[in-house]
């Protein structure tokens, strides 16, 4: 049975931020651990926006449970720090996974990148996702990171349809 939830920005959950940060800890823990130079609470107070990057929405299910999370940002890997924006900070929780919600979030990111004026979005994925594979992503370059070698990704906004707002329920 499909899981009932919602697309909404972080700015409009702010208290959503205290428990999304140990979640970044765990998923990108070179970064935010306590080895890395990323501060997970501050990135994720930056991301607080509605009409500039960054930006971050976050699927929600009932009571307000976090499923994912997916951020617009300037910038993502040092390596080509000329290309911009990037689609970021995005996972799904384990058991919510290949329900759709991913898809959801990276709609929702593509959607408010080209609202700001962008016609292409990069990602640098460590796993090639279905998404990225069927979703109009073009693979361009596998760079070595921190965790392992990546590739990444370019998706051509402009033959995405006209902006819609992105807080949509699903399910």
């Amino acid at each position: 049975m499909p899981i009932d939830y919602k697309i909404i920005y972080l700015a409009d959950a702010r208290e959503l931020i205290v428990p999304l940060a140990p979640m970044f800890i765990d998923e990108w823990e070179p970064y935010y651990g306590r080895q890395g130079p990323g501060d997970a609470e501050t990135d994720l107070n930056d991301c607080c926006n509605h009409d500039e990057i960054p930006l971050a929405l976050v699927a929600i299910g009932e009571d307000k449970e976090i499923l994912g999370t997916a951020a617009l940002k300037a910038r993502s890997i040092d390596t080509h720090r000329h290309l911009s924006p990037w689609l970021t900070a995005m996972f799904v929780v384990e058991r919510y996974r290949g329900q759709g919600i991913g898809v959801a979030l990276i709609e929702g990111i593509e959607k408010n990148a080209l609202h700001l004026g962008y016609n292409r979005l990069y990602v640098g994925s460590g796993g090639v996702t279905t998404a990225m594979r069927t979703g109009g992503w073009t693979p361009i370059n596998e760079p070595e990171i921190m965790r392992g070698p990546i590739e990444i990704f370019e998706r051509d906004l402009r033959e995405l349809n006209t902006y819609s707002a992105s807080n949509t329920s699903k399910g």
